[in-house]
């Protein structure tokens, strides 16, 4: 397709803008950033290495620059787009408002969809068992459910059967627990499209729409869970498609956790003697002829294994460890820990490819018609069970038998004591840098890729992030860097208060001084954000403040209770209402959160997000970035604090007419100091200046 074709098109797009939006104002930020993207793209600026990496601030309005431009290039050369993000919000913000918005104001035609992850969508025949609708109900329960969670699974079974609810966990408006959503989550063993009681359970048709639809929204999970079985098994093909990631930022780490693996050691042996007694049963399912080695060679495994974990967890003192984690320097393992994991690394690799071998058998014969679905079904689902399992620890002593690199950061090796059970240890392995993978598995042979987010600079650099996402900084690689300024007036719209305050996040009375503070800074008949550093703080505070909110007739809604739509709903309604409403959220709630004009008017942040630097992976990277001559704190904790902190106070100044307040419960930002070149507040304050 011709660049002038795709010219024209953007060009259209962005003049039909105005007529859509009430109180359309032109954004030259905006503007450019649709221009670089579509040159990007075409080739201008380098024929195969078509990469752009732009930050953009609050205000740019990127998501739509990014629409405007990547479609119009993806659709007129027949290119699939994958739109991948970090959190729930953005998505539904793309969904919802931005792609709608697109479609009206463009001439190109185009589909789009949401792509989610299987354990996302429940089994319509595993709810349909656990609701007890087809009888075989106790089965799935190690003990008798109560009355609540039976009448909860036959409401989602109903729902499900009337079209009055798609199968997707995020759509159920209230939380399901965990315990329930085992049961009837989708695996890969059961729900099979091969099978025809499958074909319509609601993974399944999910993954349909995938196929003919031009745009799909992802997030960066998603796509590291599809690069890391090749891709083009989840999503499309990287050779096919346009990558936008939003939210960039998150990539590497998301990344790292992705090829990072953990597993026990005793609690491995104890449900591989649970596997090594099913397997008879499993067996029985499957041709017998064809069965038979596998089923000899799984035992023999096990058989090699559960000895050899139990040895292990003995050569352990607990009595050693600090803080309960044992943690190998640079990742060098003693010799004879060496063998070990070479030994258990075949083991557990020949045990996973049976399991998996056995399960594909008895597929075959349920395929068919050899076997019942009532005898298959129940033992594929457990099989698929030990398959995860079984692959997890092959990953894990896979990890641990890797020599040493000569070149790069080694991989974090660390044991940590089993809270529960006793005498048990947890093997975890993860890689420091990842970003030679994403290279690898993207970069490398994607059509071009798009990288945004508000906080894509560390300290007034790309270089952080292109060291962590293995992107090249060199100018000659073609690689294109845009650093565009937010255009709200903040000094002008915007308050920030820091309070003196009694005690510091890190003391042991900061906690129950907040429950006791927090009310003095919540506006009366406004909208209010609370942001927590962890889940157990927020718990905490609400607990103590309950009360006080209620009575003085201020309505609380806690992240997790109920989920992110309703909450949002709800914030809405009281908010026109002129009630005060008042948002408690932690870490994902300070990205991703579309809150304009009166619905967010008074955000407070309670810590300066740090990296816990206890983190095992986190003292390994520090530890590489020291034997390198490297400053650990200057060069990760303080660009991620101030990435955090930018993210955060970006939830309150959504548009040019928006005003607010941002008050920071944490003084380290104006209190401490280093002996280091600069202090933390010159860092995480002008980090804050220079992107608002």
């Amino acid at each position: 397709m011709s660049t002038s074709k795709i010219q024209n098109a953007v060009r259209k797009s962005y003049q039909n803008l105005q007529y859509q939006l009430e109180n359309f104002v032109p954004r030259r930020a905006q503007n450019f950033l649709v221009a670089e993207i579509t040159k990007t793209l075409c080739g201008e600026y380098h024929k195969s290495n078509r990469i752009l990496v732009a930050e953009a601030g609050t205000g740019i309005g990127k998501s739509l620059a990014y629409l405007m431009a990547v479609i119009p290039v993806a659709v007129l050369n027949n290119r699939k787009v994958v739109i991948s993000t970090a959190t729930v919000a953005l998505q539904e913000q793309l969904i919802n408002k931005d792609l709608p918005l697109y479609r009206r104001i463009s001439d190109v035609e185009f589909s789009f969809t949401l792509a989610k992850g299987r354990q996302r969508y429940c089994c319509s025949e595993k709810l349909a068992a656990a609701s007890g609708t087809d009888g075989g109900q106790m089965a799935m329960f190690e003990s008798k459910p109560e009355e609540e969670e039976i009448s909860l699974l036959q409401e989602l079974y109903t729902a499900l059967a009337t079209n009055k609810w798609d199968g997707d966990r995020d759509s159920w408006p209230d939380p399901i627990p965990d315990n329930l959503w085992n049961l009837i989550v989708s695996d890969k063993h059961t729900c099979n499209p091969a099978l025809p009681a499958h074909r319509d359970c609601p993974f399944q048709k999910a993954r349909t729409n995938l196929d003919t639809a031009d745009v799909i929204i992802a997030n960066h999970h998603l796509v590291m869970a599809d690069a890391d079985l090749g891709g083009g098994i989840i999503l499309p093909e990287p050779e096919n498609s346009i990558y936008v990631f939003d939210e960039a930022h998150h990539l590497p780490l998301v990344a790292r956790d992705h090829a990072s693996a953990a597993a026990s050691l005793r609690g491995a042996a104890s449900w591989l003697e649970k596997l090594n007694q099913l397997t008879a049963k499993f067996s029985s399912l499957a041709d017998e002829k064809r069965v038979g080695r596998f089923r000899n060679d799984l035992q023999e495994s096990i058989q090699v294994l559960i000895p050899q974990l139990t040895a292990l967890s003995k050569r352990f003192d607990p009595a050693q460890f600090s803080e309960g984690i044992c943690r190998f320097e640079m990742g060098e393992l003693p010799s004879w820990l060496e063998e070990e994991s070479k030994e258990l690394k075949k083991a557990s690799q020949k045990a996973a490819q049976c399991v998996a071998k056995i399960a594909d058998l008895i597929t075959e014969r349920l395929k068919d018609g050899e076997i019942s679905r009532r005898l298959a079904e129940p033992a594929l689902s457990e099989i698929g069970f030990y398959t995860q399992r079984l692959d997890n620890l092959a990953q894990v002593w896979n990890l641990m038998a890797e020599p040493q690199r000569e070149k790069g950061a080694p991989l974090a090796r660390w044991l940590e004591i089993n809270p529960d059970r006793e005498g048990d240890f947890i093997v975890n392995v993860s890689p420091l840098e990842v970003g030679w993978q994403l290279d690898q598995q993207i970069w490398s042979r994607c059509i071009g890729a798009i990288l945004v987010s508000a906080t894509m600079r560390a300290l007034n650099s790309f270089q952080f992030f292109c060291r962590q996402s293995g992107i090249s900084e060199r100018t000659e690689d073609g690689v294109r860097f845009l650093a565009l300024s937010s255009p709200f007036e903040y000094q002008k719209n915007g308050e920030l208060l820091i309070p003196k305050m009694k005690w510091e996040p890190q003391a042991t009375e900061f906690t129950d001084y907040l429950a006791e503070i927090l009310p003095q800074y919540i506006i009366e008949g406004k909208a209010n954000l609370v942001l927590f550093s962890s889940y157990w703080q927020m718990n905490k505070v609400s607990e103590s403040l309950h009360k006080t909110f209620l009575k003085n007739g201020w309505a609380l809604q806690i992240q997790g209770k109920s989920s992110r739509g309703a909450i949002l709903k709800k914030h809405q309604t009281l908010v026109k209402k002129g009630k005060t409403s008042i948002l408690f959220g932690t870490g994902s709630f300070s990205e991703g959160l579309d809150l304009p004009g009166d619905l967010l008017e008074n955000l407070v942040i309670t810590k300066i997000p740090f990296a816990v630097p206890t983190s095992p992976v986190e003292q390994a990277h520090a530890e590489y970035v020291e034997m390198r001559g490297g400053n650990p704190f200057m060069q990760i904790s303080v660009p991620e604090a101030s990435k955090k902190l930018i993210q955060s106070v970006g939830r309150l100044l959504r548009k040019e007419q928006d005003s607010g307040r941002v008050v920071i419960l944490d003084r380290r930002i104006v209190s401490k100091r280093t002996e280091k070149p600069y202090s933390i507040h010159c860092h995480l304050l002008a980090a804050l200046l220079n992107s608002h």
